[in-house]
């Protein structure tokens, strides 16, 4: 009762619930919106579809352990290098922030040690070496930690001679690291021509987005290059090079579909479809192995 002896008004939710014990028993991703053509989906949906748009086939981002989970079989990955951290060779500052306080932040949030996770695994069975990248993480930027454990599982790959597969998101080189991070795309490119002369296969996926320093280096280097549909790959994204040099350019430059038509790519899978097609890939590798020894 109220202090003029009427009932209390209660608010209630749509369902008669309190709102506050409503929204604590809704989940986070109730609702998701597709981040190109706005669609509003479900949330069991969304993940369902492996955060795949029903609507008009957008590949949105997958973290780096949803990548591991979705590509390898279950709890066979073996993380390397995961105690790996960045340091700040440059002191480096950025709107008052140090380059050290944004790695920590960074940390917290993601629970990620550094922009990629390698280690190995298997996938139907066959061993391989993974490295999956996390846009997450400060644009999957490739600084000296990252260009570490890139070749470190290359180098690994190489000794004991089993497939080496990088999935690609990434920004760059990372500009906080200066001409450090520039260093790692000779040292990772270096580490796969030796895995090259080893004749140890490398299999690349090219994930949204793919740009920069990364795509300049090992991302363009692989025996095998796949691609998620609609990935933005180039070294220099279109509008930067339309704004920089006041030209059109069409329409689908420097995303997947343009790679595939001019021959610079093998192939752009559904997700649905891409542990199959990696499985593909490694039984015919390991098939001429066979034959070869």
């Amino acid at each position: 009762m109220s202090e003029n002896g009427k009932q209390a008004e209660i608010p209630v939710s749509f369902n008669g619930a309190h709102p506050d014990i409503a929204m604590r028993s809704l989940p986070d991703n109730l609702a998701v919106k597709c981040p190109k053509c706005r669609e509003l989906l479900l949330g069991k949906d969304w993940d369902r579809n492996l955060k795949v748009c029903p609507r008009c086939g957008h590949h949105a981002q997958l973290t780096a352990n949803e990548r591991i989970d979705l590509l390898t079989d279950e709890k066979t990955f073996e993380e390397i290098d995961g105690n790996l951290v960045s340091n700040d060779p440059l002191k480096f500052v950025s709107n008052a922030q140090t380059y050290s306080s944004k790695l920590e932040g960074l940390v917290a949030s993601t629970h990620l040690s550094e922009g990629v996770k390698a280690g190995a695994a298997k996938i139907d069975g066959l061993p391989l070496m993974l490295v999956v990248m996390d846009f997450r993480f400060l644009g999957g930027s490739m600084g000296a930690v990252v260009g570490e454990k890139i070749t470190h599982a290359i180098e690994i790959a190489t000794r004991d001679r089993i497939p080496l597969l990088i999935s690609t998101a990434s920004g760059g080189a990372r500009m906080q690291e200066g001409v450090i991070a520039l260093m790692q795309m000779a040292k990772t490119s270096a580490a796969l021509a030796r895995m090259a002369d080893a004749g140890v296969p490398f299999i690349v996926l090219l994930t949204d987005p793919t740009t920069g320093g990364v795509t300049a280096s090992f991302a363009m280097l692989g025996d095998v290059t796949i691609a998620e549909p609609g990935a933005l790959v180039a070294f220099t994204g279109p509008r930067v090079i339309e704004q920089s040099l006041h030209v059109k350019l069409p329409k689908d430059v420097g995303y997947a579909e343009f790679l595939l038509a001019h021959g610079m790519i093998d192939s752009i899978v559904h997700r649905r479809d891409l542990r199959a097609t990696i499985v593909r890939v490694l039984h015919l590798y390991a098939a001429a192995e066979a034959v070869a020894h």
